[in-house]
């Protein structure tokens, strides 16, 4: 083990990135024939067979155009994909997206040496930014071990994201600005933006060449909060990044028009490695329901949130942390890794600093007061209340299931992941009366700039599963049978598609081919079954595996009528975070993981010998 210490220390972050495989491009028939598979849940046998015309018709025709296109397409790109999804995705999106599309968890560091208590706000956030910082520092000096599959490198090309980045509103398109720079590519921004009461403040956290302390950033955060709590509260520039797309960008050219130094402070919001964020309340958390602290993160105060920023650090008044970040320059992974180096650091200290209580002289917080008019302020109040609108309808709830975990499916030969998958395909089965088309996310890091592709769990062997749970004439061997047929379909399925076999990034891309060509919509993207089985973003279920670490977070649904679902495995323990929408009649998020963990209980009660 040592040996292999020694040997991933001198490996360099990124040294692999250039040696990394192309993303490919998936056969079309392949493709088609998969997308096809995946519709049969959602169509009676006439609506199938029209399907499969507008498939064939598709694929001896046009599609083959575009498809040899893409092929062109991908020939001088190593990652043909990458550019539209970042544009289709996220920045020509013009919803609001700190809600819609930002993701937020909070921290499990109250299972161990935090639980929450008031008043240890400032202490613990100085140790945890200290931590956070060191990573950051690992990260500039490439020392953080390369992510791998048993020896094949993964593309780690989205930590580079995490600090110094922040996403500008422009009209039609957004842009990332990354500000962020290795030690041998030269000198990265070094200073954090510190949001409290409507108020923003930035201060360095090098001085004399070394990183501060936690008793220095205490003192720093100490300054700040005793401002903030004596004066009255700032005008909540931040709320501003919580509004419609368009709206902010239009409020954010006026405001810099207003006075040139409220671009600077934009720039220096922008640049700055994260945002830690202080908020005067408190959520109710326990290592068993997460739903408040995890709904806060999510919904917080909006003027003590930089929505655009790639990572804010969440601060509560009694203690407990979390953090919402920008879903544009990364996925969750990045931040599970962080968030996970950050508690295991954590729990080693025994939630203390054990270094020197000594503070230098170092610089106090410059506060950045911008220039506002009447205008402004309007702008802040019209953010502040569609954000808290929509907020409001939000249901977010998150429990652990503590009868069992990843032990005991592993020893029944059951892929954890796929368990859950099956378990939400047979509550919302169970909850709504029918097969619920079901986004799962795959990550295709195995390739350069590799990020996610589509994973479609509600297969037909899924479906004939609930149906025979459903059925009181089926026996339990049959029932068990269906199960694992539905298991090894989905099992292959997640290996097909994390390794460049997927179809959706491909009917995707095809669809932005014909668009740029100024083509027609081909009618396989027109065709009812196309979005009732999920295309062009309408899965009733969107949900990933956040890992097999302590950490949770969630993301609204994709659709209004649908749920965002959520979850990490331990060995002990399946933690699920559900999201929903209150204005939806029909969806109920509580229910659902209800529905979930007797779903967990039954398929391990078929796993008992006993009934063969």
């Amino acid at each position: 083990m040592e040996n292999q210490l020694a040997k991933s220390t001198e490996e360099r972050t990124f040294q692999y990135q250039d040696s990394l495989p192309s993303l490919p491009v998936p056969l079309l028939e392949e493709s088609l024939q998969k997308y096809l598979e995946s519709v049969k849940p959602f169509a009676n046998e006439e609506e199938y067979k029209k399907t499969e015309e507008i498939v064939q018709k598709f694929q001896n025709g046009i599609g083959e155009k575009l498809h040899q296109k893409l092929l062109e397409r991908a020939k001088g790109k190593r990652n043909w994909l990458e550019e539209w999804w970042l544009n289709v995705a996220y920045l020509d999106v013009r919803v609001p997206s700190q809600l819609n599309v930002n993701f937020g968890g909070p921290a499990s560091h109250i299972e161990h040496y935090w639980p929450p208590k008031e008043g240890t706000q400032l202490e613990r956030g100085s140790i945890s930014l200290w931590h956070n910082l060191n990573y950051w520092q690992l990260l500039r000096k490439e020392k953080l071990p390369v992510h791998k599959v048993g020896n094949t490198p993964l593309d780690m090309s989205q930590f580079r994201m995490l600090f110094a980045t922040c996403k500008v509103p422009g009209i039609p398109r957004d842009s990332i600005m990354n500000y962020f720079r290795t030690e041998s590519e030269g000198s990265s921004p070094s200073h954090i933006a510190v949001l409290c009461r409507g108020r923003v403040f930035v201060f360095d956290v090098i001085h004399e060449g070394c990183l501060i302390t936690p008793p220095e950033i205490l003192r720093q955060l100490t300054y700040i909060h005793k401002k903030c709590h004596s004066e009255p509260d700032g005008p909540g520039i931040a709320a501003l990044t919580s509004e419609e797309r368009t709206r902010w960008a239009k409020a954010r050219e006026y405001l810099i028009s207003l006075d040139p130094e409220n671009l600077t402070m934009l720039e220096k919001i922008q640049t700055s490695l994260l945002v830690y964020s202080i908020e005067d309340s408190s959520p109710y958390v326990t290592p068993e329901d997460y739903s408040q602290a995890t709904a806060m993160v999510l919904t917080g105060d909006p003027t003590v949130r930089w929505g655009d920023k790639s990572y804010n650090l969440i601060s509560f008044y009694n203690g407990v942390f979390g953090c919402n970040c920008d879903h544009a320059p990364y996925d969750a992974m990045v931040m599970v890794n962080i968030s996970y180096y950050v508690d295991e650091k954590i729990l080693e200290n025994e939630g203390r600093w054990k270094g020197s209580e000594k503070v230098r002289d170092i610089p106090l917080p410059e506060e950045l007061v911008f220039t506002v008019d009447e205008k402004v302020l309007n702008d802040i109040s019209h953010a502040k209340a569609q954000y808290l609108k929509q907020a409001s309808d939000l249901q977010i709830v998150a429990y652990a299931f503590t009868p069992f975990g990843k032990k005991l499916t592993k020893k029944k030969m059951l892929h954890p992941d796929t368990f859950v998958q099956l378990a939400l395909q047979l509550a919302y089965y169970r909850l709504h009366g029918r097969p619920g088309c079901c986004y799962e996310t795959a990550m295709t890091r195995y390739f350069y700039h590799g990020r996610t592709e589509t994973v479609r769990s509600c297969t037909a062997e899924a479906v004939r599963w609930c149906q025979a749970m459903q059925d009181p004439s089926a026996s339990l061997l049959e029932r068990e049978q269906k199960m694992l047929q539905a298991f090894a379909k989905h099992n292959k399925m997640m290996k097909d598609f994390s390794a460049g076999k997927g179809f959706d990034r491909h009917l995707l891309g095809l669809s932005l081919i014909a668009k740029e060509e100024g083509l027609p919509v081909p009618e396989l993207f027109t065709d009812p079954l196309f979005s009732r089985s999920g295309g062009g973003g309408n899965f009733v279920l969107s949900t990933s595996l956040i890992g097999y670490l302590r950490v949770q977070g969630v993301v609204v649904p994709m659709v209004h009528n649908g749920y965002g679902v959520f979850y990490h495995i331990r060995d002990d323990r399946f933690v699920v975070a559900c999201s929903a929408w209150k204005s939806c009649p029909e969806t109920d998020a509580e229910k659902l993981v209800q529905l979930i963990f007797h779903a967990f209980r039954d398929m391990m009660q078929l796993m008992n010998p006993a009934h063969l």
